[in-house]
């Protein structure tokens, strides 16, 4: 990994860090935890307020996301999801109520911090059929053809190697297995320099794929029936937009050995 990149991963776990250890010592306060602020477009109010209401507000006031990936992931009881970027646990929490207690969810987050929150989340939540794995998304701890889904929440954007984040996803995905991420996604007429003009990488904006970006790097990977769809705009030119792909039900990876 370059210096830059190593600069670039260091800055998003610091800001990530800073906003758990936010809403936990926020949870000492008479009120409880306040919602770490960003704007309209990230955060907890893109999730329906049953779903709010079922969650540690812990799990909810962490909430950094630009999507609901588990209103659109089509969850199914049994499965097995993995959450990349999980945070606070929110997507987790919510994606193995979905399940139920013959599915698993995992999540994945390489922040010290934001894991002992979701932990101490998935407590409160009374949630059994969760487990939170220390690691990068670029270098999944989890064995392939093992998962059933893969969801995110706008955390693929901050990937320095995006490419190896599609191949990994691709690698633990069991064969026929599926995405359903929420992400940024920029215009393709803005350039890169253009995308870094309207934010950082720590908001999620300047390291957005284009539309045509996002789907090349998905085939390149071996996925099919690739869907992006915008949602909302998030800065000019700039969309959460839900990212939809296969593996092929007849495609397995050749090792079954864990990163």
């Amino acid at each position: 990994m370059s210096e830059q990149s190593t600069e670039l991963r260091e800055t998003v776990r610091q800001r990530y860090a800073a906003a758990a250890v936010q809403v936990t010592e926020g949870g000492t306060a008479c009120c409880g935890p306040q919602p770490v602020e960003v704007d309209e477009n990230f955060g907890s109010t893109l999730y329906a307020d049953d779903e709010r209401a079922v969650l540690p507000a812990e799990a909810v006031a962490a909430s950094l996301g630009c999507g609901n990936p588990t209103a659109v992931a089509e969850l199914r009881e049994g499965e097995r999801v993995l959450d990349l970027g999980s945070g606070g646990g929110i997507d987790v929490l919510l994606s193995a109520r979905r399940v139920g207690p013959t599915g698993r969810a995992y999540g994945l987050d390489m922040t010290e911090e934001m894991l002992a929150l979701a932990v101490a989340n998935a407590k409160k939540a009374g949630a059994t059929n969760v487990e939170f794995l220390k690691g990068t998304i670029e270098a999944i701890p989890l064995p392939a053809n093992t998962i059933d889904v893969v969801i995110s929440n706008c955390v693929i954007n901050l990937s320095v190697d995006k490419p190896a984040v599609f191949a990994e996803i691709f690698r633990v995905l069991r064969p026929g297995g599926r995405v359903g991420v929420s992400d940024v996604v920029a215009d393709d007429t803005l350039t890169a320099g253009q995308r870094a003009e309207r934010g950082d990488y720590v908001g999620c904006i300047a390291g957005a794929l284009s539309f045509a970006e996002y789907r090349e790097g998905l085939t390149a990977a071996g996925f099919t029936d690739i869907e992006i769809t915008p949602t909302h705009p998030v800065a000019d030119g700039m969309h959460s937009a839900i990212v939809r792909a296969a593996k092929p039900s007849g495609v397995a990876w050749a090792s079954t050995s864990t990163r």
